[in-house]
C-alpha cells in the first residue's frame, strides 16, 4: 500500500506506526481501507448515510483497538469484521424492518454429504444480451435488496467482491460451510425471481392487432423458462455488477 510520505508500507508496518499514535499512519488507514469498509456497510444497510456513520466508527475503532490485533487474520480481514459488526449493530439500533423472505419453501442447500443438493446456474459468466442486462436490472436489484441483511452481504462479498468462502468466514465470523449456505440459498432464490419476472414476461397480453392473436403466421417471440440458464443468470449478474459496481 502507497503510505507515509509516499513510502509503501505493509499491513504490519501500519500496525506498528498506529501503535505509536502516528496520525500519518491513521491517514494511511483510512486512504488503504476506508473504500473497502464503506462498500461492506452500505452493502449490509443499504444506507449511504449510515455506511458514512459506520466507516467513521469502525475506522476509529481500529485505531483505539489496534494492540488488540494479534495478526491471526489479515488487516483488512480484520476490519471487514469491525465494520460488518457495526453495521448490524447500526440495524438494531436502528430498529428497521427490513422486507424479508421466507426461507421455508427452499429445499435444504445441502445433504447429509456436504453435497449441493440442487445445481444452480453460474452467475460469474459474462456476456448477454444488452437489452436483457437493462431489462433485469431493476429486477435483480429489487430481489437481492429483499433478501435478510445477513444473505445479502455474503451474497455480495462472495459472488460480487470475490472474496473466498475463509475470508468472508473470518469477516463475519461464520464457518465455511455457514458461509456456502447462504451463499446457495440466495443464489436459488434469485434465480426464482427471475424466472417469475421472465414467466410473466412470456405469458403477457398480447395487442389486439397482433398477427398472433388473428391468425395470422407472424409468431410472438417470448421468453422461455429454458433459456433463464442459458442467457439470464449471466446476464444479470453483469447487470448486478453495474448497478453495485
Amino acid at each position: 500500500m502507497l503510505g507515509i510520505n509516499g513510502l509503501r508500507l505493509s499491513d504490519t508496518e501500519l500496525v506498528e506506526r498506529l501503535r505509536e499514535g502516528d496520525a500519518d499512519a491513521a491517514e494511511t488507514l483510512i486512504n488503504t481501507y476506508g473504500a473497502q469498509a464503506h462498500r461492506l456497510a452500505v452493502r449490509i444497510t443499504g444506507s449511504e448515510a449510515d455506511a458514512e456513520e459506520i466507516v467513521q466508527d469502525a475506522l476509529w475503532t481500529v485505531v483505539r483497538r489496534v494492540a488488540m490485533f494479534r495478526g491471526d487474520a489479515a488487516l483488512g480481514t480484520w476490519i471487514h469484521r469491525i465494520t460488518a459488526n457495526a453495521a448490524y449493530e447500526k440495524l438494531r439500533r436502528r430498529g428497521r424492518r427490513q422486507r424479508e423472505v421466507s426461507w421455508d419453501d427452499l429445499p435444504p442447500a445441502f445433504d447429509d454429504e456436504k453435497r449441493h443438493l440442487q445445481p444452480v446456474d453460474d452467475w460469474s459468466g459474462k456476456g448477454g444480451d444488452p437489452a436483457v442486462q437493462t431489462e433485469l436490472r431493476t429486477v435483480l436489484t429489487g430481489a437481492i435488496d429483499e433478501l435478510r441483511a445477513e444473505y445479502r452481504t455474503v451474497f455480495v462479498l462472495h459472488d460480487m467482491d470475490g472474496m473466498s468462502n475463509p475470508d468472508i468466514a473470518a469477516t463475519l465470523d461464520l464457518t465455511v460451510p455457514a458461509v456456502k449456505s447462504r451463499v446457495h440459498r440466495a443464489r436459488l432464490l434469485l434465480r426464482r425471481r427471475l424466472r417469475d419476472y421472465l414467466g410473466e414476461i412470456s405469458t403477457g397480453p398480447q395487442p389486439d392487432g397482433d398477427p398472433a392473436r388473428k391468425g395470422g403466421t407472424r409468431q410472438r417471440q417470448t421468453v422461455s423458462r429454458d433459456t433463464v440458464t442459458e442467457k439470464a443468470a449471466p446476464a444479470a449478474s453483469v447487470s448486478y455488477r453495474a448497478a453495485f459496481g
